[in-house]
C-alpha cells in the first residue's frame, strides 16, 4: 500500500463513505466466498469503447421482468430493490445512444471487481443454441424422440419429472407410448448436446423451424462425461472441447452411447412460439442476446444485473487472443455456473457459432456492476503479489454441466 496519510479533503471524504455505508444497513449485501473492490469506470479497461447502447437494450429486456417485482421481493433482495429503481427511470428514458447510455450506468450503478475468495480473476465460458435436423412424425430416419414434460407438471411450474428414472431407461424407451414426443431427430448425440445447452432449433422436414426450450428435468445429479475421456488419456485437458466430446461420440457409436449415459441427468423441452428471427428465452424468461446476455449463479447474482467483462477469448481463432470487453446483462444460469465470478457467455445460435462457444474456457476480470443505493462487500480478499494458484482450466471445462 502507499505510504502517507489521507488530506483532511479526502478524509472527510472517505468519512462520508463510511456513514452512508453503515446508514443504511438494510441495502448492505456481503457476497459469500468471495473477493470484492471498488473500481472506478475510467478504471476499466475498454470502457468507453463499448457500445453501451446495446448493452442498455439489453438492460431493458430485464427490466420488463424485473418491474414485475413485488415489494417483499424488492425488501428480501436489496440489489433487486435497486435494479427495480434503475429500471423504472431506464424505462422512462426509453432508447438511448451510446453515450447516454454509459451516462445511465455510471449514474445508477457503482462498479466492483469481483473474484473467488483468494484469486484475482473470474472465469468465463459460453454457450449457444444449437441446430439439429428432424420432423414432427417418426420416419425411418428421424427415429430420436425428443421428449417434453407432462401438461400437468408444465402448466403448475414443477421443474422435476420423471425421477423415478435415469438417462439410460428413457433412452430405451421407458416413457415410450406417453404421447410426450415432441418430435424425432437422427442422432441421440444431438438431443444431448440440445440438453447441455438448454436448448436447440430443429430444422424440420417440412421446411419449417421448431424452437425448443428447458422445461424441467429428470433431477438427477448432472455428470460431466469430459473427464472420463481425461481420465482415459482420449482428451487432454488443455483440448478439451465441446466439439472435441462429440466428434468422439460420433466416432465411436457404441462407447459413445455408454459415455452419454454416465450422465444420468435427462433434460425435457418445450415448444416455444418463437420467431426465425428471436433468440431463445433464459431463465429470466426474457429473449437473450448474443455477447450481451450472460449466465451466473442464480444462488449468488441477481439476473438483470450488469457485468463487465474483461478477457481475451479463443473467438478469432483457436488461440485465446481477441480481446472481449463487454458489458453484459446476468439473465440465465446454469447448473455448471457455481460462484460469485462465473459467467456463461451467450453467443448466440448455429453450430458455427457453437464452435467458438464451445471452446471459451479463459480466466478473465469480472466486474458486478450494483446499484448505488446497495453496499457491496466480499467475504474474502482479492489475490495481490502473490497469486494463489488457479484452477487448470481443463479441469473446469471438464465440469461444465447443462444450463439449466
Amino acid at each position: 500500500m502507499p505510504g502517507g496519510g489521507l488530506s483532511n479533503s479526502a478524509s472527510v471524504l472517505a468519512a462520508a463513505c463510511f456513514i452512508a455505508a453503515i446508514a443504511s444497513p438494510a441495502n448492505a449485501v456481503t457476497l459469500p466466498k468471495a473477493a470484492v473492490e471498488p473500481v472506478e469506470f475510467a478504471a476499466l479497461t475498454g470502457w468507453d469503447d463499448d457500445d453501451h447502447a446495446a448493452a442498455y437494450a439489453a438492460f431493458l429486456k430485464s427490466c420488463g421482468a424485473i418491474r414485475h417485482g413485488t415489494p417483499k421481493m424488492r425488501k428480501a433482495k436489496p440489489i433487486y430493490g435497486g435494479l427495480y429503481t434503475a429500471c423504472t427511470k431506464a424505462i422512462a428514458l426509453g432508447k438511448l445512444d451510446r453515450d447516454r447510455a454509459r451516462d445511465f450506468f455510471e449514474q445508477e450503478f457503482r462498479a466492483y471487481r469481483v473474484a473467488a475468495s483468494g484469486q484475482s480473476e473470474g472465469f468465463f465460458t459460453g454457450y449457444y443454441e444449437p441446430e439439429v435436423q428432424g420432423s414432427r412424425t417418426r420416419t425411418e430416419e428421424y427415429k430420436v424422440p425428443v421428449y417434453t414434460a407432462p401438461l400437468a407438471t408444465i402448466k403448475g411450474k414443477v421443474s422435476k419429472v420423471f425421477g423415478h428414472l435415469d438417462r439410460t431407461q428413457i433412452e430405451e424407451g421407458a416413457l415410450a407410448g406417453k404421447g410426450l414426443e415432441i418430435c424425432w431427430v437422427k442422432n441421440p448425440v444431438d438431443v444431448f448436446f440440445a440438453q447441455i445447452q438448454g436448448s436447440t432449433r430443429v430444422r424440420l422436414d417440412d421446411g419449417k423451424t421448431m424452437r425448443l426450450n428447458y422445461i424441467a428435468s429428470n433431477g438427477h445429479p448432472y455428470t460431466p462425461v469430459g473427464r472420463f475421456l481425461i481420465d482415459r488419456g482420449i482428451i487432454a485437458k488443455e483440448d478439451m472441447s465441446m466439439d472435441r466430446i462429440r466428434d468422439w461420440m460420433e466416432a465411436n457409436p457404441e462407447e459413445g452411447k455408454e459415455l452419454r449415459r454416465k450422465n444420468r441427468s435427462f433434460v425435457f423441452f418445450q415448444e416455444q412460439p418463437l420467431a426465425e428471427h428471436e433468440e431463445c428465452i433464459g431463465a429470466q424468461g426474457v429473449p437473450l442476446t448474443p455477447l450481451r446476455s450472460v449466465a451466473v449463479d442464480k444462488s449468488l447474482h441477481v439476473y438483470g444485473t450488469p457485468i463487465w467483462i474483461d478477457a481475451e477469448l479463443p473467438i478469432a481463432s483457436e488461440r485465446p487472443e481477441t480481446p472481449l470487453r463487454r458489458l453484459m446483462i446476468a439473465q440465465d444460469t446454469g447448473s455448471a455456473i457455481v460462484g460469485p465470478a462465473r459467467a456463461d457467455i451467450y453467443f448466440g445460435y448455429g453450430n458455427d457459432v457453437g464452435s467458438i462457444a464451445g471452446r471459451v474456457k479463459q480466466f478473465g476480470r469480472f466486474v458486478m456492476l450494483v446499484p448505488r443505493e446497495v453496499t457491496l462487500s466480499g467475504s474474502g480478499a482479492l489475490a495481490r503479489d502473490v497469486p494463489l494458484p488457479k484452477p487448470r482450466p481443463g479441469a473446469i471445462v471438464a465440469g461444465i454441466a447443462s444450463r439449466p
